[in-house]
This record gives structure tokens, sequence and C-alpha cells, in this order.
């Protein structure tokens, strides 16, 4: 009776550890799946660039907060990169000078970009037809517009 106590005990030990083992070996072969990874940000505003040069160079995004900065619009720190701060101070400088660019939140919308091409016509720079869309034609008008400061 002992030995085939010990024999249960032995062999129940064994089918546990060689479960263990198993589990604690698992690669990712047999691991289970990852669930798939989830924006840090969703909804409508996930699609906002955090910076969007609408095709500038650094030095020419660079011109284009200087002016900013030139006008009184506190576009921040004059870095090449056209982020919220920048767009705000764009979207007031277009408010306050009668192109319309509506809310003023930093981000790149149809308004503000109505705006800047009325702008950029206005000043002799062909961006199109005032569409909301940055095209082909609004993002040259704006490269050319920035090829030196204001």
């Amino acid at each position: 009776m002992r030995s085939s106590l010990a024999r249960a005990l032995v062999t129940a030990a064994a089918v546990v550890g060689i479960a263990a083992g198993s589990l604690a070996g698992a690669g990712a072969s047999v691991a289970a799946p990852q669930q798939a990874a989830k924006p840090a940000v969703s909804g409508p505003r996930a699609s906002v660039l955090a910076v969007n040069n609408l095709g500038l160079s650094t030095d020419r995004a660079k011109n284009w907060q200087s002016c900013l900065n030139a006008w009184g619009f506190n576009a921040g720190t004059v870095d090449g990169q056209l982020g919220s701060n920048s767009w705000a101070a764009a979207q007031r400088m277009l408010n306050a000078w009668g192109y319309n660019a509506g809310t003023v939140d930093g981000e790149v919308g149809p308004n503000t970009i109505t705006a800047l091409q009325k702008f950029l016509n206005n000043v002799g720079f062909n961006a199109g037809t005032p569409d909301g869309i940055a095209g082909q034609q609004t993002r040259a008008a704006f490269w050319n517009y920035n090829a030196t400061g204001c």
C-alpha cells in the first residue's frame, strides 16, 4: 500500500511539474495571443498631426514662425516645426487680418487652409481657389511665400 501511494504521489508531482515547466517555458508560439495595440488617443482629433509643415522645409517653416512672431502673434520658439502653437498664431493672424480662419485651436483644418489660401492669393502667391484643401498648388504657394522672411 505504501509503495502504491508513493508511486501515485510521485506521478502526480511529475505531472504538476511538467505542466508548470511547460507553462513557464512557453514561447511566443504557444503563448496566448496579445491583443492588438490600441492608439493612445482615439476619436476625431486622433488624425491631427502634432507637426504639420504643409510641405515646408525646416528653414522655411522657421521663416513663417519668425514672421508670425514679428507681426505680434506669438508662434513660440522658432524651431521649424509648425505645431499647434505656430498654427494657433497663424489662426490669430488670419482672423485679425480678416481671412476668417475660424476657431483658434492650433489645428490645421479646412477653415485654416481656406484662410491661408486667401492670404497667399492676396499677397501675390497663387494658392488657387480657396477650397480648404492643402493641395499641390497651395503647398507650392506656401513654399514660395516662405522663401525669405517677411
